[in-house]
């Protein structure tokens, strides 16, 4: 009998059981310590097994391994449900590290990992086809796929699946505004692919510009470096590329030092515009500081094989930009599959999938929609305000006092989320505050609403509603609730937990989902990273980086991602970054 070591024992623990215990990781630099902690979801024994196996399962179908996908299978533990998935790669990559994997800081291979080995220890069976869905049929509840893989198929590269339950999480295209030639000469970085083709370009350019036959002239325009997009994505690539080139390519291309040059292209007024003001002063004076030359109010309006035109905002000039490579990260679009299914159920004149706060897409009740491919459409108080009073009118006497109005104030609430938002801008505890502003000087006991003053009252509640940005962050987070959602199907059936049903009897079944921002990162180089983490808290230096250390190595979702991520942190740290074109 073979006798196992005792690191092949723990090799194959891990392997076979990733969430038997919790990661600990503990980053210890310069004197002080920082912890990282992440437990894996467990997925056996929450449910149990279907109690006969004759029982018919309804038919889940999952388009994408993005985030949002990713995070709904990983959550989903009902094994009454027949899942199968679809989508053009086999892996689910960790995108925010795509700009690291552009300059060699971390390797792509650390940042994906294989759909099948994430499902593969659930407590059910997961189908998955390598495919693309071109058409989904939501009358006939089937979509049409085409296989990725396009050889020795015999003419079978197309198929038909059914569903009971679709769940589109497809993501979204690069949005190129149809500006003439990005298509044809700028470089995407939305995909582990794109990040992969930078590495490949940018070395490119170092071993062009090293040329003997090459002018000086030549030389400075294949080593200008454009980035088009002031955003996250952009700002964090042009910082990489900086580091790249200043702390490893100078020392092997020593022939073109000082020739380098970075710009980054924004339309705005300023880069990060998402972020607090103090984020992005401190961006751009450090950018500027860097050599980084920061053009903002500049609009690229055409982009040929050798030059960019920008338009600049203010005064309508345009002016051409020499460059080598350009990198497009500006503005996300909607799939071809999304807008044809669009078309079909009505929505033909909207950006993206329009769903409802439960994320059902709407007029297709067995539809959901997730991530950047959709938008909840979140209904307005003043769309309901009659029958929010009728609800809350119990004895019809056409007045509400205030006991009535407190007995729906939680369900007001949590229908509508512009409500709480409100009441904080206005610095007010509840909406009871608000009728006794209304009302001036009378006594909270003696208050009657009328119709008239319940609208005035609440005229102004609509103005705090705000689309969720296009993050990962809001992806996962809307996975995770569907996938719990749809664990609770057959419980909240018959127990609904949601808020009352103001223009109809009864609850609805779940609470709306409800997105809670953790906080969002800005690496800016030099070891050195902006924070806004909740509660408007901004940090900003060295103490951040190693915060945003701690929490992407956390985030990782296998023990396999997170121990070469932190690998190749450390590798880089010891011997650099690797410039070899592979």
């Amino acid at each position: 009998m073979r006798t196992f070591t005792f690191y092949e024992r723990v090799s194959t623990a891990f392997h076979d059981y990733p969430s038997l215990s919790k990661l600990l990781v503990l980053f210890t630099v310069s004197g002080g310590g920082l912890v990282a902690y992440a437990e894996a979801n467990p997925t056996n024994g929450a449910y149990a097994v279907a109690s006969s196996q004759s029982e018919y399962k309804k038919k889940v179908v999952v388009l994408g391994t993005g985030w949002a996908g990713t995070s709904f299978l990983r959550n989903l533990k009902d094994p009454s449900y027949e899942v199968q998935v679809v989508s053009p790669r086999n892996y689910f990559a960790f995108t925010p590290l795509l700009p690291s994997v552009t300059c060699g800081t971390v390797e792509a291979r650390s940042i994906v990992e294989p759909i099948r080995n994430i499902v593969r220890k659930k407590n059910f069976d997961v189908q998955f086809s390598e495919a693309e869905c071109y058409k989904i049929d939501a009358k006939n509840k089937k979509i049409y796929c085409r296989s990725s893989q396009k050889k020795n198929l015999n003419g079978k590269e197309e198929f038909v699946v059914d569903y009971d339950y679709l769940v589109i999480a497809t993501g979204a295209r690069v949005n190129t505004f149809n500006t003439p030639g990005v298509e044809e000469n700028c470089h995407f970085l939305k995909e582990v692919e794109d990040a992969q083709n930078i590495r490949r370009a940018v070395i490119d350019c170092f071993e062009k510009a090293s040329l003997p036959t090459v002018s000086d002239e030549e030389r400075k325009r294949i080593l200008h470096f454009a980035v088009v997009g002031g955003g996250p994505t952009g700002v964090e690539f042009s910082a990489e590329l900086h580091d790249f080139v200043n702390e490893d390519l100078v020392k092997l291309y020593p022939g073109v030092k000082g020739l380098v040059k970075i710009t980054l292209l924004e339309a705005g007024d300023h880069i990060l515009n998402m972020f607090d003001k103090r984020i992005t002063v401190f961006a751009e004076e450090k950018f500027k500081r860097g050599g980084i030359d920061v053009k903002t109010g500049s609009m690229v309006v055409k982009v040929s094989e050798k030059e960019i035109s920008t338009k600049e905002m203010k005064t309508g000039e345009i002016s051409s930009l020499p460059y080598g490579m350009a990198v497009w990260s500006t503005g996300i679009g909607t799939r071809p599959v999304i807008m044809d299914f669009m078309k079909q159920i009505g929505q033909g004149n909207r950006r993206v999938l329009a769903t409802d706060e439960w994320l059902r897409v709407e007029g297709c009740d067995s539809v959901y929609a997730l991530g950047d491919c959709a938008t909840i459409n979140q209904r307005k108080v003043m769309e309901d305000i009659s029958s929010i009073f009728s609800k809350a009118d119990k004895d019809n006497s056409g007045t509400l006092t205030v006991k009535e109005f407190q007995e729906v104030i939680d369900d007001i609430c949590e229908r509508y989320p512009q409500m709480e938002l409100y009441l904080k801008k206005k610095q007010m505890s509840n909406l009871v505050d608000l009728v006794k502003e209304s009302k001036g000087d009378v006594a909270k006991e003696s208050i009657e609403l009328s119709i008239e003053d319940f609208k005035s009252t609440l005229s102004q509640v609509d103005s705090q509603m705000k689309n969720l940005p296009a993050t990962a962050q809001v992806a996962a987070q809307q996975g995770t609730y569907l996938a719990n959602c749809f664990n609770r199907m057959e419980e909240c059936e018959k127990n609904p937990e949601g808020p009352l049903r103001f223009r109809g009897t009864g609850r609805h079944r779940f609470r709306p989902f409800r997105y809670k921002h953790l906080g969002q990162f800005a690496p800016l180089g030099g070891e050195e990273t902006a924070a806004q983490l909740p509660g408007d808290w901004v940090s900003i230096g060295q103490s951040s980086q190693w915060l945003w250390y701690s929490v992407y190595a956390s985030k990782q979702v296998s023990w396999r991602n997170r121990i070469l991520v932190v690998t190749d942190w450390t590798r880089r740290f010891i011997f650099g970054r690797d410039s070899s074109r592979i």
